[in-house]
Order: structure tokens, then C-alpha cells, then sequence
């Protein structure tokens, strides 16, 4: 069975790991997350952290096995509220590991609903502070073909071990 290795995703699908740690270095700014070209409401709520165990069949009858770590956000407006600091999203998250096991190296995925539109998903891009923030820019989740992506990342690995050979004859 494959497992997937999380602590080496990209850095526009960062693990939750990640994001505590960029938090920890500046709990005091707010903690904007930005999503469909807008950013969150200053009163949004993180509503729920839930972890998951998945193994699954891909495409290709190839058995997987991962962990995922589920941030839901409700984009609503709330009086005179503001952005809520990186030090509280994680007090949040560290309550949630009171009585949930958090992989801090599991895949992020972040569910966003204002409450009226549907529930989308995202991947969290590496937090960036700037602006007296920190910006968290979500990008919409999409479906992948596990075998096509293991097969584009191997190939890619070959062409700069044949390309790195070649240059060095």
C-alpha cells in the first residue's frame, strides 16, 4: 500500500504543521484568509477541526493510505469583530489536539462556506505576512490522478538526472 508523504508538498498545499509554525512567529497579527479574489470577513468562524484516516483504490488499483487535517471556515460578518489573530486560530487548533489526534504533517485542506453558497474546498498556500496581516491565500482543491501524478513527478526526476549526466559529458 502507498502512502503518501505529505511533509514534502508543495508550497501552495502546505501541511497543517506548516501553517502553526508560521503562526507561532507572528501570533499577534490577524490571520486573513483570502479565497475567490476576496479575503474572509473580519467575523469568520473556524467551526470546526477534524482529522481523517483515509486508504483508498486511485485509478490505477493502487492502494492508498493518508492523513488529512480539515479546517472548516464560515465567511460571515459579526458586528464590530475583527480578523482573528494567528495566535488564536492556533489556541483553536491546539483545544482541537486536546481531543483529537493532529498529524502536523497531514495534508490541509481548508472548507469554506459564507452559509448560503456551498461548501468549497481549498489547499492553504505558504502564509505570507505583509500589510500588518498574516495572508493566507486559498486555492481551490482539485481532483488529481494519483498513478498520471506519481508518473509526471518520476519523470521529472529522470530528465534532470539525464539532463544533469549528459551536461556533465
Amino acid at each position: 500500500m502507498s502512502t503518501i508523504d505529505n511533509s514534502q508538498s508543495d508550497k501552495t498545499d502546505i501541511s497543517l504543521g506548516a501553517l502553526l509554525g508560521r503562526a507561532a512567529e507572528t501570533p499577534d497579527l490577524p490571520l486573513v484568509f483570502l479565497y475567490d479574489g476576496k479575503r474572509v470577513k473580519p467575523g469568520y468562524h473556524v467551526t470546526e477541526v477534524k482529522a481523517g484516516q483515509f486508504s483508498a483504490l486511485d485509478c490505477g488499483a493502487n492502494p492508498e493510505v493518508w492523513s488529512e487535517i480539515f479546517v472548516q471556515l464560515w465567511d460571515v460578518e459579526e458586528g464590530e469583530r475583527t480578523h482573528m489573530t494567528a495566535g488564536k486560530f492556533s489556541a483553536i487548533v491546539r483545544k482541537v489536539s486536546e481531543h483529537v489526534r493532529l498529524d502536523g504533517s497531514a495534508k490541509l485542506t481548508f472548507e469554506v462556506s459564507d452559509g448560503v453558497r456551498p461548501m468549497q474546498l481549498f489547499c492553504a498556500n505558504a502564509p505570507v505576512a505583509e500589510d500588518g496581516a498574516l495572508h493566507v491565500a486559498l486555492t481551490p482543491r482539485p481532483a488529481s490522478c494519483k498513478p498520471r501524478d506519481r508518473w509526471l513527478a518520476e519523470h521529472k526526476s529522470n530528465k534532470s538526472r539525464c539532463c544533469g549526466s549528459a551536461a556533465a559529458k
